[in-house]
């Protein structure tokens, strides 16, 4: 049975259709290559509507919810703060790990909010709203997210050589 993972779009302006949503297909398109049934890029207003889409889909018990947008500091970006009630555990490591790669190239990747975490079976993973910043947040997620979803399925960890 394949894996779900569902992208959300936080972006007023996609939103509204003044500016296309250049992430969201992205990500599908990444998720789609690795054998997920991908649901989305639903594309929803920064703030509450955020919130409202995360708690839909989390209903659905997907493996994994990716958020792309709201992550920055302009009085609309929310989507750390409609993420973080939902999370039972937060991995942190993950963000910090996105933010290193991210100032290589572009030194304002350190102003990126994102959480990542678990929300009851799924696992949870805010990513900016650039390009660039999608890019290297699914470069992040190659070398891990595998070995995320076993562990949340209750995998062990494999013998170390």
């Amino acid at each position: 049975m394949p894996r779900t993972a569902v992208v959300i779009v936080a972006s007023t302006r996609a939103a509204a259709g003044v500016s296309p949503d250049r992430t969201g297909p992205v990500i599908a398109r990444w998720f789609a290559d690795r054998g997920f049934e991908v649901v989305g890029p639903e594309v929803v207003a920064d703030g509450d509507a955020v919130a409202t889409a995360l708690r839909r889909s989390l209903e659905g018990r997907p493996a994994v919810i990716v958020t792309t947008g709201g992550t920055g500091l302009s009085p609309s970006d929310a989507t750390p703060e409609a993420t973080a009630p939902l999370l039972d555990r937060e991995v942190p490591g993950v963000m910090e790990e996105l933010r290193r790669r991210g100032t290589a190239s572009t030194p304002t990747a350190v102003l990126s909010r994102g959480l990542a975490g678990v929300a009851g079976s799924t696992f949870l993973v805010n990513l900016p709203g650039s390009t660039g910043g999608v890019r290297d947040g699914l470069a992040v997620l190659d070398d891990v997210l595998d070995h995320v979803l076993d562990q949340l399925a209750g995998g062990d960890h494999a013998p170390s050589a």
